[in-house]
């Protein structure tokens, strides 16, 4: 029996319909989130299958408190924390799961979330769990979550935000850093899509902003991005990481991040501090091709185009995959209004960015 006919159908009506498409190595990648193109980097898998291998098991075998947390995750918190000003952190196996710990284990009964209307949806599903309080801001306004931190009369005060939003491609604002600390508000950073992207050491906000590093500041970022592995990060006081390791569920009932992931992210980390000029004046040269090929100025490597019309950016998407590019086509509920979304990765050449964007141009006139 099709249980979810009616729902199948309504979904291609709409056009919202998804697939899964095995990824086709001859078509060029303008559409992942693998910013720095450390995916395809050769060497820095060699370095991590070759220290594995000397490992007297490949496997984490376990949950990070059940003889699941091994040297190698350690050494890898440690590096992080250093890199990024932390005192404290923790390693588990996806952002997502990260933005679910974070907000599911912070946010208690008396206490009262505020998050950007445009935050991921992971956190959106956390902030919905267990009667949660949580009132959701106008993108960027400060203004507005200024005047909800003020009216609040919450035992302690959470703000959610991201580093660099996932389809707009926007900055946070500086002043968020200040506003929180002035209302002692803990505040969680995404840097899903910034950490390995902006700042002087290309570590995230944080960086760029140069930010004191305070008890209230909460930096979360994934692995499976710049860092071309997968996992997550959470960065904090040790207070904070403690009190998480206790009663983030899934930091506690998880498997622990794979031994191979958690090594090519740390290798990948040392790559990007060690080739940080270099990468800085590649993503620069994109960010000007973008800015003199599409007219849009980026923050990081992010290039939304607005459509605003779900059976067009499909029609635009797979135009593109004709003619051998990959690019998003994000549709609602994504998204308030359907965009073609670029990724200008290091992965493919400033060459090939030129292309695509003429060829993009001539699609959408």
């Amino acid at each position: 029996m099709n249980y979810y006919e009616n729902e199948i159908k309504a979904l291609k009506k709409s056009r919202r319909f998804r697939t899964r498409e095995v990824v086709d190595n001859d078509i060029l990648d303008f559409a992942s989130n693998d910013y720095l193109g450390l995916s395809h980097n050769k060497e820095l898998h060699k370095q991590t299958c070759e220290a594995l291998s000397n490992e007297p098991f490949h496997s984490s075998k376990a949950s990070l408190l059940v003889n699941g947390y091994h040297q190698i995750h350690k050494d890898f918190e440690d590096a992080l924390c250093e890199a990024n000003g932390f005192k404290s952190g923790v390693i588990l196996g996806s952002g997502f799961n990260a933005n679910i710990a974070l907000i599911e284990a912070l946010v208690r009964s008396g206490d009262e979330l505020f998050m950007d209307e445009l935050y991921h949806a992971s956190g959106v599903l956390a902030s919905r769990l267990n009667g949660i309080k949580v009132q959701f801001f106008k993108h960027n306004d400060m203004q507005d979550l200024t005047q909800m931190l003020e009216s609040s009369d919450a035992s302690r005060k959470i703000v959610a935000v991201e580093g660099i939003y996932s389809m707009d491609g926007d900055l946070v604002e500086i002043e968020v850093f200040e506003i929180c600390d002035s209302a002692d508000a803990i505040l969680i950073v995404d840097e899903a899509h910034s950490s390995g992207v902006v700042g002087d050491s290309l570590m995230g906000v944080f960086d760029l902003y140069n930010i004191e590093i305070k008890p209230n500041h909460i930096k979360m970022g994934t692995l499976g991005k710049a860092y071309g592995s997968f996992g997550a990060f959470i960065l904090a006081s040790k207070h904070i990481i403690e009190y998480l390791i206790n009663r983030g569920k899934p930091i506690i009932y998880a498997t622990s991040l794979s031994l191979y992931d958690t090594l090519l992210a740390h290798n990948a980390l040392k790559y990007i501090l060690k080739n940080k000029e270099i990468i800085k004046d590649e993503i620069r040269l994109r960010q000007m091709i973008v800015l003199q090929e599409l007219g849009v100025k980026v923050d990081g490597l992010i290039v939304p185009i607005m459509i605003g019309d779900n059976e067009k950016v499909i029609e635009i998407k797979d135009e593109m995959l004709k003619s051998g590019y990959a690019i998003g086509g994000i549709r609602q509920p994504t998204v308030k209004s359907a965009i073609v979304r670029l990724i200008a990765r290091l992965g493919q050449s400033e060459v090939e960015l030129i292309a695509l964007c003429k060829e993009l141009t001539k699609i959408i006139k």
